[in-house]
């Protein structure tokens, strides 16, 4: 065996427990976010879901301890995919569904994301995203979580509010970026395509309705779905490349 096949083993299986880890997280920090906003004292579906973490209620630990868990599964998916960048064979082939990404995001916008649109710069939007949901979990907003033009909000209002949009925004660009990345073999392409063209419009009408309309039933029915679907985008491509590295990890052995 090789020194670059020896390396190219290490590299794999490191990126497959990254990626098993990464899909942990996500449904072990799901699973406690979800548990804080039901049995809290939150008004259900008609505040954020941010509200479940606020000092006054008895499950704020368990909603932070859950956010904290997301961060770290994308920080986890952010290194698992790294390692796949670093893999030297991979298809560079044209991608159908980019052209739908494309045409969602804006000529503009799709010029700017075109930039990032790689591997490593799928890498570095996990990163933030993990850093900004991080911040999110250790600043809590006051309850109700006001925000304005609606509501008078505090300093921590606006961090936590500011490092939320943020998170959920980068994690979405991170979608939008695999599902450009002529770099990303179809089976990261294929969800994240799928993935962005779900999230954009829900990130634009949650965009719009806290502009607009403020806190309530219709905000809070759309951050949901729209949460529901970088879940589930989370734990698709994490779940992908632990296959993937493994299925690698195996070739390598056959050699």
């Amino acid at each position: 065996m090789t020194e670059s096949s020896t390396a190219y083993r290490r590299a794999s299986a490191r990126g497959g427990v990254a990626a098993a880890g990464a899909a942990l997280g996500v449904l072990t920090g799901t699973a406690l976010v979800v548990l804080a906003v039901v049995a809290g004292p939150g008004p259900g579906l008609t505040g954020y879901v941010s509200e479940a973490g606020v000092a006054e209620s008895g499950y704020a630990w368990t909603y932070r301890i859950g956010v904290f868990s997301l961060a770290t599964a994308l920080l986890l998916l952010a290194v698992a995919l790294r390692d796949e960048a670093r893999r030297p064979e991979r298809a560079r082939m044209a991608h159908p569904g980019a052209a739908v990404v494309r045409r969602l995001v804006g000529r503009r916008a799709a010029t700017v994301l075109g930039q990032l649109a790689t591997l490593p710069g799928a890498v570095a939007l996990l990163v933030a995203a993990a850093l900004c949901t991080l911040l999110s979990g250790a600043v809590t907003c006051s309850a109700g979580c006001p925000l304005p033009p609606f509501e008078p909000a505090t300093v921590a209002d606006l961090v936590h509010g500011a490092a939320s949009v943020a998170a959920t925004a980068t994690v979405v660009f991170a979608m939008v970026a695999l599902a450009l990345a002529p770099q990303a073999d179809r089976w990261l392409r294929r969800p994240a395509t799928v993935a962005a063209v779900v999230a954009l419009p829900l990130a634009g009408a949650v965009g719009l309705a806290m502009l607009f309309v403020g806190r309530g039933s219709l905000v809070g029915v759309l951050e949901r779905l729209l949460l529901a679907v970088a879940v589930v985008w989370g734990v698709a491509t994490a779940l992908a490349l632990a296959a993937r590295t493994r299925a690698a990890g195996g070739r390598t052995d056959r050699s």
